[in-house]
């Protein structure tokens, strides 16, 4: 089955899945009007992809409930999403890319390698575990363990913590999240949390960092044990 689909509809499942693991309460679906969004494609067109992909019974559509995705799914997506990760990381480790540009380079580049050259990049950068955001690198069978990390916006309380990853891809977003040095992997304290979704106050070392609640809803932090 797999084998027999389209890089389009591969994008489609490896989306949904990005979708719902950013969804801050996990419902296991999500509406076309938001994959339509993030894919930057008009709604009918979404549409027919999707029943496409309900016939395949890799989706499951149903009205008022929202798209989700079958095991069968999960895995192509999973997959295709390696591959892309997988691309990432070379980018940058050998060409020298900026993680702020890389996604949309790596996304053109992984639909052309064939699944050898993509093993050859995952020994070449050492067999990598996220990519250059922290995401998790989907293994060659198509699984990816559990996450324990959370959203930073989720705290409520003070806490030692660890940025685990970053969840966007726009530039400028990146570039702002770059300049306040909450990068993967970024030890540091949540010192204060405002009421009502307000401001929190972080401690990187010597430093204070003060960020609003949008912008804390794209961090995934792992909690220190304290």
């Amino acid at each position: 089955m797999a084998t027999e689909l389209s890089s389009k509809m591969r994008a489609y499942l490896a989306e949904i899945v990005r979708l719902l693991d950013r969804q801050p309460q996990q419902t296991g679906h999500v509406g076309s009007s938001q994959l339509s969004e993030a894919l930057d494609i008009s709604p009918p067109a979404v549409n027919r992809m999707v029943n496409r992909l309900h016939d395949l019974g890799l989706l499951r559509h149903k009205p008022y409930q929202g798209i989700a995705i079958t095991e069968a799914g999960r895995v192509v997506a999973l997959k295709h999403i390696r591959r892309q990760r997988i691309a990432e990381v070379f980018l940058v480790q050998a060409m020298d890319i900026s993680w702020l540009d890389v996604h949309a380079e790596a996304q053109r580049l992984s639909d052309g390698l064939s699944d050898k050259v993509v093993a050859r990049m995952e020994q070449m950068t050492g067999a990598p575990r996220t990519c250059p955001h922290g995401e998790p690198i989907p293994a060659a069978d198509g699984t990816l363990p559990q996450q324990s990390d959370v959203p930073l916006a989720q705290l409520k309380h003070a806490a030692r913590i660890r940025i685990s990853r970053v969840m966007t891809r726009e530039s400028d977003r990146l570039a702002y999240i770059e300049a306040l040095g909450l990068l993967p992997g970024q030890p540091c304290e949540l010192i204060h949390v405002a009421p009502f979704d307000g401001p929190m106050q972080l401690k990187l070392e010597r430093e204070f960092r003060i960020i609003g609640h949008s912008l804390a809803r794209l961090i995934r932090v792992h909690v220190e044990d304290s």
